[in-house]
């Protein structure tokens, strides 16, 4: 409307410090690209979200796509094992499991298909599960319930759909199948991440919703003037079970689990991380 004020929610100081963190991390990891978003979790505000390479669009000359693009909205793919807390959240919500819950984690075959971690870890309670990142474990428990169930938490959580915030620059909404033409192993692979696909921003959604205590809010790139309404708010996961699967993800930066690089020495530090392989001409590199 013409004379209102709009007001962005980034935070310029966030904005730079998470531009020159990941500048950093491609570089040291020679990779192709890479994106970071920050969101306030209390109010879905996001308060950074960047990307490499990028151009400079005051600088005409590098007015090409794969510059000015921004990856984290547009650019999708398997989230892999940053989905397991999910499927770990679902499965303590269920009550069929606890965080002392023990599984046999060796390899395992679901028909023709191999499922197996990087390492046999043989039996690991839940809590491990997460913190070693075990594929089969999460393929344990997403098997003990109904796919439907999976299916409809990835759908409350926003997979499959956009998330609003930037229609106007492409925003992708990703992949979701409907879980009637999920095979059992297609169950299997969608709990540990496989088998569809998200953005970066999709995926910071649904991670506000761990760090909620199972609450989703709406993302936005502009300035909460007034509190969030309550109705725009949805219960996705049980705050219990949420909290449960939090205290396990602080494992998963200590020298028990696998991302013990993002530690913080004074804060509490929750995690995941992921790997997903490539798509190259419609197999996997």
């Amino acid at each position: 409307q013409p004379g209102q004020t709009l007001t962005l929610s980034i935070d310029r100081r966030l904005q730079y410090l998470a531009y020159r963190a990941l500048k950093t991390a491609v570089l040291d990891n020679k990779a192709s690209a890479g994106a970071a978003v920050i969101v306030d979790v209390r109010t879905g505000e996001i308060l950074a979200m960047v990307n490499q390479p990028a151009g400079n669009p005051n600088n005409r000359a590098e007015l090409h796509g794969d510059l000015l693009r921004n990856r984290a909205v547009t650019d999708v793919c398997e989230p892999g094992s940053t989905a397991k807390p999910f499927t770990v959240a679902l499965g303590l919500e269920s009550g069929k499991w606890t965080p002392s819950t023990r599984v046999n984690t060796a390899p395992m075959r679901i028909g023709r298909y191999p499922v197996r971690d990087t390492h046999n870890y043989g039996t690991l309670d839940v809590t491990r599960v997460i913190s070693k990142s075990s594929n089969v474990g999460t393929t344990k428990i997403a098997l003990s319930l109904p796919a439907e169930r999976l299916w409809r938490l990835y759908k409350n959580l926003g997979f499959g759909a956009p998330t609003g915030v930037a229609p106007e620059i492409g925003e992708q909404s990703g992949v979701l199948r409907h879980f009637s033409k999920w095979a059992e192993i297609t169950h299997a692979n969608h709990s540990f991440g496989y088998g569809f696909s998200l953005t970066i921003l999709q995926l910071a959604q649904a991670y506000t919703v761990l760090a909620a205590d199972g609450v989703r809010r709406p993302l936005t790139l502009i300035k909460r003037e007034q509190p969030l309404d309550p109705a725009d708010e949805q219960r996705v996961l049980a705050a219990t079970a949420v909290r449960q699967v939090r205290t396990m993800m602080e494992q998963v930066v200590t020298r028990e689990g696998t991302g013990l690089k993002a530690s913080v020495p004074g804060y509490r530090v929750a995690g995941k991380t992921g790997t997903a392989r490539k798509s190259i001409g419609g197999r996997y590199a």
